[in-house]
Order: C-alpha cells, then structure tokens, then sequence
C-alpha cells in the first residue's frame, strides 16, 4: 500500500512541475474587451497557479491515506491552510513581477529589499505551518498530520525549485 502511495507520488510530481512549468491556457472566449498582452499573461498565470492548487491537492489526497471520517473533517482544514497560503504566495508574485521588472539594472538597495521581502514569505510560509499543525492534529493523527506535512513541504520545495530556476540571477 505505501509503495502505491510512493508510485501515485512519483507519477504526479512530475505532473505538477510540468504544469506549474508549461503550462499553456486556452484563450478567452470572445472578451467583452481586447485584453493588453499583460493583461492576458496575468490571467495565464492566475490559471496555472488554480492548475497547481488543483494537481498539488490531487497529490496530497492520493498520497495521504485517511478514513471517510478523517476525509470529511480534513479537506476543510486542508482548504483554510491553502486560502492562507495564496495569500502568502500572492505577495510572493507581486514580488517576482516586481523582481523581473527591475533584475537587470537593480540598485543594492533594491537588491537588499527583494532578499530581505522573499525570505520575509519565506518565514510567513513556516509560520503558517506550524499555525496548523494543531489545526490538523484535531482532526487526523499527529502521524498524519506530520505525513502531510512532509508531502506539502515536498510540493512546495518542487515548486519553489522550478520557480527560482525560472528567475534569473540579479546582475551586478
């Protein structure tokens, strides 16, 4: 049972990296307005990141066993933890919008800011871990809780890999 569990987790991860990293959107259909070419990447994005939050959540339910029971009680948890962490990734986009407009002429303030704000989220992403560890723990395991723990850690450490060898290095 766990090597299955092992076997669905090495199938979707690559699943997951190859939307979060490819991932192409069909074009709106008939906008009331011509949308700019910004407009239309920001709405690509906002589609692949739903892509992502829908692929990693499939991962999770096929790699974390729970009952009916704990299911019923655990999804709700499992959707305040990740509407936390949009917020918190949201800030994180604004981020690296603001990081690619400016990487190529970056003064060292600029350069001290962006390192300074992303290790910020960084820490706001652990602190929002450990904010709903007892969250979990009230409705599966502290051995569960700590399984999904591991596997969300997991995910976010492959999105966040494919992320940063997609942003380029600030240059001096």
């Amino acid at each position: 049972m766990n090597q299955n569990r092992s076997c669905i987790l090495a199938f979707c991860l690559p699943v997951l990296i190859g939307t979060f990293a490819f991932a192409q959107q069909p074009a709106p259909a008939a906008p009331a307005k011509q949308m700019t070419a910004e407009e239309a990447n920001e709405a690509d994005i906002q589609l692949m990141r739903q892509d992502i939050r829908s692929e990693r959540k499939k991962i999770v339910a096929a790699s974390l066993p729970l009952t009916e029971s704990e299911a019923t009680k655990f999804w709700p948890v499992y959707d305040r933890y990740i509407a936390e962490t949009i917020k918190v990734n949201d800030v994180r986009f604004a981020l690296i919008k603001e990081y690619a407009a400016n990487y190529k002429n970056m003064t060292d303030a600029q350069a001290g800011s962006f390192i300074r704000r992303w290790l910020t989220l960084d820490q706001e992403n652990t602190q929002l871990r450990l904010k709903y560890i007892p969250e979990f723990e009230k409705v599966i395991s502290p051995t569960k809780t700590a399984m999904f723990c591991q596997i969300d850690r997991r995910l976010a450490m492959l999105i966040e890999l494919q992320l940063a060898s997609q942003v380029p290095i600030v240059q001096p």
